[in-house]
């Protein structure tokens, strides 16, 4: 006989307590310093929310090899919802300020945002790919299979272009068939089969609204994202070695979709 399942044993619930850890130490009290817990409380939802992410755009993906483009809209809302609260996190965060960040902030050693895994999964499913970020994770066995399959893997925009190509769209060969382990290129001819699809399939323009709103979801989070580790740390380096805010601005108004936001200006 099974047991029986309650609310706690259903969502693991003293196993997902159990795990914020803390490592600093109070000089005074000999506890761990306050603000700690908030940090490690808020980068393990992050982690939960590119769970999903991923799991909703692998589905997408899906749903463009199966030619059902008609949920795909519903799937791109929903990520975009995450993604808003991913932004209302960083409201959270950015209650800690950057002298109660401080107190903690050397414990942390060498660990480091630029270390999530999950994270550069999805740049590469969007197409932001980066060998270099896969070598970063080959002490982690099960990351490195991630970020390698990942790597070269066709991505979103791939899958989207080739439901084109089959719906009977003129989608240029070297779209078509380009490297994918190379970052998204523009490319003019393809811009012009988009205008063609915004002026005479409606509920396609639909779906590339959608994507739209998606890119612009995740370069709000960027942004916002950057704003925060800049008010958090100014222009110090970050945890492991990294650049910190430099290295964040410099990912900015790079949007996934080139050839979306190129025919802003053909209407």
């Amino acid at each position: 006989m099974s047991d029986h399942v309650t609310y706690g044993s259903y969502l693991k619930i003293d196993e997902l307590l159990s795990l914020q850890q803390c490592r600093s130490v109070d000089a005074e009290t000999g506890e761990p310093e306050h603000e700690e817990t908030l940090f490690i409380v808020i980068h393990q939802v992050y982690e939960l929310w590119f769970k999903q992410i991923l799991h909703e755009l692998d589905e997408l993906v899906r749903r463009f090899g199966q030619d059902r483009p008609h949920r795909a809209s519903h799937q791109l809302k929903r990520v975009l919802k995450i993604l808003k609260t991913l932004v209302g996190q960083l409201d959270v965060l950015e209650t800690m300020t950057p002298l109660e960040f401080a107190e903690f902030r050397a414990f942390l050693e060498d660990a480091s945002g630029f270390q999530s895994a999950q994270f550069r999964e999805l740049e590469f499913l969007l197409g932001v790919k980066d060998h270099v970020s896969v070598e970063w994770f080959e002490r982690n066995p099960r990351e490195y299979a991630n970020l390698t399959r990942r790597f070269t893997e066709p991505t979103l925009w791939d899958a989207f272009m080739h439901l084109l190509h089959r719906l009977g769209y003129d989608i240029p060969a070297d779209v078509l068939h380009r490297d994918v382990t190379r970052p998204i290129e523009p490319s003019e001819a393809l811009q012009r089969t988009l205008i063609e699809i915004y002026r005479e399939d409606s509920s396609m323009a639909v779906l590339c609204e959608a994507l739209i709103d998606f890119d612009e979801g995740l370069q709000e989070w960027r942004y916002r994202h950057v704003m925060m580790v800049q008010r958090t740390i100014g222009t110090k380096m970050g945890t492991g070695g990294s650049d910190g805010a430099t290295y964040l601005r410099s990912t900015l108004f790079h949007p996934v979709f080139p050839d979306l936001w190129a025919i802003r200006s053909a209407f």
